[in-house]
């Protein structure tokens, strides 16, 4: 549910953000991302609630690392929270035809483009890992619009001027309330779709595993899959660790020949992109949006203090990537808080 803000709120607000923003654009970019990791810095010192939820979550993904590992990684993570916000204050200078090539090396888009080329529908989708803007600001100045779904801000004002941003290179937004029918024609008219596909889907979402533990996934995207027999394109952008640049990359594909013969192509293709997903954050996990609530939810089975039901250990067991250890761990509860 959508927060109400009076008149007085939602101009406070946008007026300080375009105030800020016109600070930090009058100023170079790496310089401003020198400036926001010292400003992220600050925000793990003050931020005490975010900051034990992150640390909560590291510890969940990489039980084995020391706590000093653990913390610098966290830093990180709070560090490239505060740069993600100048790179987009910086989005209109830093992706455009002009300096694109410059801002990215890619690795492994050829048979994405392939398939962008022939004018065939698919699914692009990626993680709060990177930046994930810069990913479809990419594809618009290439030539390739990404219809993407988008929760909108709660202040209208703000939200107006983000949209004008984030749209500015192609990058096509739909707001994600009532988007089915609209998704299901961009498909069927050979588009490609565009979703952060890492959120928490709640207690009905489909559990699969994410760093060897169960997280509740949005059943939509592998429905869509499925039903339209197009591929999944998991890919990523990363911040290099030079200049303000950005490795561009594809983690995995998922053709439709590889998840529609399963047993449960949907329980396939679900856990398979999370995977997926899960492979690109341990490539920089820094870049990690930690403070997410990923494994808010939980299954039924775990609420009720029961073991692993057949049904889903079976699911589980069909994964290639999942071994009887994984298994182990998967059945745990979370540790407490």
């Amino acid at each position: 549910m959508r927060h109400r803000l009076s008149l007085t709120s939602k101009w406070s607000q946008y007026l300080a953000a375009r105030t800020a923003a016109a600070v930090l654009t009058s100023f170079d970019i790496e310089a401003n991302l020198r400036t926001a990791a010292v400003v992220g810095r600050w925000m793990y010192r003050l931020d005490r609630r975010h900051r034990l939820r992150a640390m909560h979550h590291l510890a969940i993904a990489f039980p084995h690392w020391s706590a000093g590992k653990r913390r610098r990684v966290c830093i990180g993570s709070f560090e490239h929270f505060a740069q993600l916000g100048v790179e987009l204050c910086h989005s209109g200078r830093l992706i455009h035809r002009d300096t694109w090539s410059r801002r990215a090396r890619f690795t492994n888009l050829g048979p994405m483009l392939k398939r962008l080329n022939a004018g065939r529908p698919m699914i692009l989708l990626t993680g709060h890992l990177g930046n994930w803007e810069i990913l479809g600001s990419l594809m618009g100045v290439l030539g390739y619009p990404i219809d993407a779904l988008f929760r909108p801000l709660d202040n209208p004002l703000l939200n107006a001027w983000v949209m004008q941003i984030r749209s500015r290179h192609g990058l096509r937004l739909v707001v994600k309330w009532d988007a089915a029918d609209f998704m299901q024609q961009r498909l069927v008219a050979g588009g490609a779709l565009g979703f952060i596909a890492d959120q928490n889907a709640g207690d009905r979402g489909l559990f699969v595993p994410f760093f060897g533990r169960l997280a509740s996934t949005y059943k939509s995207i592998g429905l869509l899959a499925i039903r339209y027999e197009v591929p999944i394109v998991c890919a990523y952008a990363l911040r290099a660790p030079l200049g303000c640049r950005f490795d561009v990359g594809i983690q995995d594909v998922l053709w439709p020949e590889q998840f529609l013969n399963r047993p449960d192509p949907l329980y396939y293709v679900t856990a398979r992109y999370m995977y997926a997903i899960e492979q690109m954050v341990r490539r920089s996990p820094h870049q990690y949006l930690w403070i997410h609530r990923r494994w808010r939810s939980r299954p039924a089975f775990e609420r009720a203090g029961r073991g692993l039901p057949d049904a889903l250990r079976s699911k589980l067991e069909s994964l290639p990537w999942i071994d009887a250890e994984a298994i182990l761990r998967l059945q745990k509860p979370l540790p407490p808080v």
